[in-house]
């Protein structure tokens, strides 16, 4: 079922990020997790891809293995390595495994000196998505950035660039992390009054330890508000009542959101169920 449709339902939507694992000994853990988090019923699941490429075989396994499995799946496909009849083979696979969604994404630029876009390629996310509706079909969601992408020279601009992504054929957006629902909000009212008028769908990230939070934020440009970084540093040496205090703080955040009306929570799992698990719990969702 395309992500489009589902948004249109009324009632909570809930979806979570997944990646690849990276060697056999994860794969036991990673499905563990899928079917820990089965019993919330996701309305669709995402699986991310190395934007080099680095992991195009084992995303696509795994999203056609999910696909199997009955999930709506949306497939993470970058360009910033990739030629266009690459990207085509891998969306007829895709749609060869019954998968209609895709996420499409830049890709982080590589830090070789000597990286080059690729001749018969794309540059940028929107030319991405122009491709793949001209060419497939594909339910379409983007990227967003709440307090702008890290390479924008301001939020305002980036907003700018996402009003472009949305013109080309993107059917929703999904934000990157962020720690303060202001970030959200201001988000939201910038994308309205540029005209953009698909659903924006929260990212969401448990919080369980520093290390976690600090790398996370350092890359995608996220800020740690005042609130957490006390938090933070009054558990820093309690890793067990960091953890509490950090899910603590994610079920007040997820229950802001829902509060003000916000009827989509999208959680970056990391491939483990337990955080998740215990802030849907304490949220009271019931699927």
């Amino acid at each position: 079922m395309k992500v489009r449709d589902i948004l249109k339902r009324e009632g909570l939507v809930i979806s979570y990020e997944f990646f690849p694992p990276k060697k056999p000994k994860d794969e036991a853990n990673f499905w563990k997790t899928v079917e820990e988090l089965s019993q919330w019923k996701p309305d669709f699941v995402s699986v991310t891809y190395g934007a080099g490429g680095s992991t195009h075989d084992k995303s696509i396994e795994i999203a056609a293995a999910l696909r199997r499995k009955g999930y709506n799946v949306v497939a993470h496909i970058t360009c910033i390595s990739s030629t266009k009849k690459k990207i085509k083979e891998t969306l007829e696979t895709l749609k060869n495994y019954g998968i209609e969604n895709v996420l499409a994404l830049r890709g982080d630029i590589p830090q070789d000196p000597n990286f080059r876009f690729p001749e018969n390629g794309f540059r940028y996310a929107y030319q991405l998505v122009r491709f793949i509706r001209e060419n497939n079909g594909f339910c379409v969601g983007v990227a967003g950035y709440p307090e702008g992408h890290p390479e924008a020279p301001s939020l305002d601009k980036d907003v700018e660039y996402l009003k472009l992504k949305v013109d080309s054929g993107a059917d929703f957006v999904v934000t990157q992390l962020f720690f303060k629902n202001e970030y959200f909000f201001n988000f939201l009212e910038l994308a309205n009054n540029k005209g953009i008028n698909v659903p924006i769908i929260p990212g969401i990230l448990p919080i369980t330890n520093k290390g976690q939070v600090v790398r996370l934020t350092q890359l995608c440009g996220a800020t740690i508000p005042r609130e957490l970084m006390q938090i933070i540093s009054k558990y820093e040496d309690s890793p067990e009542d960091l953890r509490k205090a950090g899910i603590e703080y994610t079920v007040r955040q997820c229950r802001e959101l829902m509060d003000s009306g916000v009827r989509y929570l999208h959680f970056y799992t990391l491939n483990r169920y337990p955080a998740t698990a215990e802030i849907l719990k304490a949220l009271g969702v019931q699927r």
